[in-house]
């Protein structure tokens, strides 16, 4: 129960490790930034997602009652260019992106939040927030925009731990802004011609991207919740700006008690970049490989820390062996899960490894979300899995392994069925007829019904040779390729 459990999380703002202590247990409100829906989603929304998504999964295994918020920005300078370029409205641009996200998101098995709402289906929220900022001199209204004045908020810069001083050295005024102050920063725009626009007390406009965020955080979070999570990129100045104009107006110690960022994406130990044309789209990815063995690599590496994805260019495309090798992984995974439903019981027998494992693979979660030791830990038990016989051990260890795997989002769809559609991709590959390898297990199935083992032996040895190995199990007899 959540009550018993001792999640520790590393909050951006306090710059250490803290316990996570909900402000109505066992009630946690989290809160992710979400897309802005112009493109397809890149490698660095993979890694973010997938692991927020692990996040509230642990959460919720340890009995807390989580309200998952995560926003999608449906305008934005980028969706306006983008139906530009495409002769299109922005509606259109949006719709096909927010289904296209779906679908990358769906193949990583990300769980779907709990609400998700849009920008421009709350624009009458931000305009009442904005107002008020006006109101108590926190914002000022100017040549029909309203900027946030930043003097005005005397802690601003400690989620980066930039002295004031130092963001105004890099600060600037872009053409066309009408700012008090280099950093003041933009919560109403005002109208441009062909441009999206409502109507507001400052003139027509639409919102600044900021404030979107604390106007839905507070209408389906309250003024004060537990947890918001983001990529590291965005604590400055997105989310330290989020903090400036929530606490601007319900004041200190409000807004989210805790912060928590995951790290970059280098890509050929380069920082992913789209700016710069250094990224990938995870399509791109999981057109070559598995989708869940994309989830399952970017487990790999702790979430704070940068992970590096190694890129090849073959046949036309881009290829990630780190992923490849994930997919292998993965494979061990799934065979582990498929012996442990073949040896299912009623009754179980006691494995003494399995409390110590199952101890482990939550504390490890426990201590910020430390999914590589858990995935360790997690590839213990399959092992122990493949390596017992006791089928009254086996059916024990079913539901704990099967536990594991829901909460790092793996191991979701059926042992067989994944397993047979990688087959058929290695076969594909390797130019091995299915058909043909089915054949010669079932002659050598005859062969050891007819006691004749010698043929049975030169069967096998005849498919090893070709790289197939055969496994002989209560489900009959099943093959796969040998790893590399």
């Amino acid at each position: 129960m959540a009550s018993e459990s001792r999640v520790r999380i590393f909050d951006t703002l306090k710059r250490s490790k803290v316990e996570l202590e909900p402000r109505q247990p066992p009630h946690v409100g989290l809160y992710v930034c979400g897309v802005t829906v112009y493109d397809l989603c890149h490698l660095g929304h993979a890694r973010c997602y997938t692991v927020w998504d692990t996040l509230v999964r642990h959460l919720r295994a340890r009995g807390y009652e989580v309200k998952f918020i995560r926003n999608i920005t449906d305008i934005d300078d980028r969706i306006i260019k983008r139906a530009a370029e495409e002769r299109t409205d922005t509606n259109t641009v949006v719709a096909k992106n927010i289904a296209e996200m779906y679908r990358d998101f769906d193949s990583l098995r990300l769980l779907r939040p709990d609400l998700e709402p849009r920008a421009t289906e709350h624009v009458a929220e931000m305009i009442a927030h904005i107002q008020k900022l006006v109101d108590r001199g926190a914002a000022y209204p100017s040549g029909g925009d309203v900027y946030f004045s930043v003097d005005k908020f005397a802690d601003y810069g400690q989620l980066s731990g930039q002295p004031l001083e130092d963001l105004m050295a890099g600060a600037r005024v872009e053409p066309g802004e009408k700012k008090k102050n280099p950093l003041d920063f933009v919560l109403w725009k005002g109208a441009k011609p062909g441009e999206p626009e409502w109507p507001s007390p400052w003139g027509p406009g639409r919102p600044g991207w900021h404030i979107e965020c604390s106007a839905m955080s507070e209408k389906y979070l309250g003024t004060s919740f537990d947890v918001h999570t983001g990529g590291k990129d965005l604590v400055f100045p997105h989310h330290q700006n989020e903090i400036a104009q929530s606490q601007g107006l319900t004041g200190p110690g409000t807004f989210a008690k805790y912060w928590m960022h995951n790290g970059f994406v280098n890509l050929n130990a380069e920082k992913m970049s789209k700016s710069t044309g250094n990224f990938f789209t995870i399509r791109a990815a999981t057109d070559v490989h598995d989708p869940e063995a994309l989830r399952l690599f970017l487990l790999s590496v702790h979430y704070r820390s940068p992970i590096n994805i190694e890129v090849e260019q073959k046949d036309g495309r881009a290829h990630f062996p780190g992923v490849a090798e994930a997919e292998r992984r993965l494979e061990y995974f799934y065979g582990a899960m498929q012996r442990l439903d073949d040896f299912a019981a009623q009754e179980t027998a006691a494995v003494p490894e399995l409390a110590k494992l199952g101890e482990g693979f939550s504390a490890a979660l426990d201590d910020d979300l430390n999914t590589a030791v858990a995935l360790a830990t997690f590839g213990e038990l399959a092992a122990l899995a493949n390596k017992l016989g006791d089928r009254k051990k086996l059916a024990a260890i079913r539901p704990v392994f099967r536990a594991m795997a829901s909460e790092l989002g793996l191991l979701q769809q059926a042992p067989e069925a994944w397993l047979s559609a990688r087959r058929t991709r290695l076969a594909k590959a390797r130019n091995v007829d299915e058909a043909e390898v089915d054949q010669k297990i079932g002659e050598r199935n005859a062969a050891r019904a007819a006691k004749d083992f010698k043929r049975a032996d030169e069967l096998r040895a005849e498919l090893a040779a070709r790289g197939i190995e055969l496994m002989d199990t209560p489900s009959g007899t099943r093959w796969r390729f040998k790893t590399d």
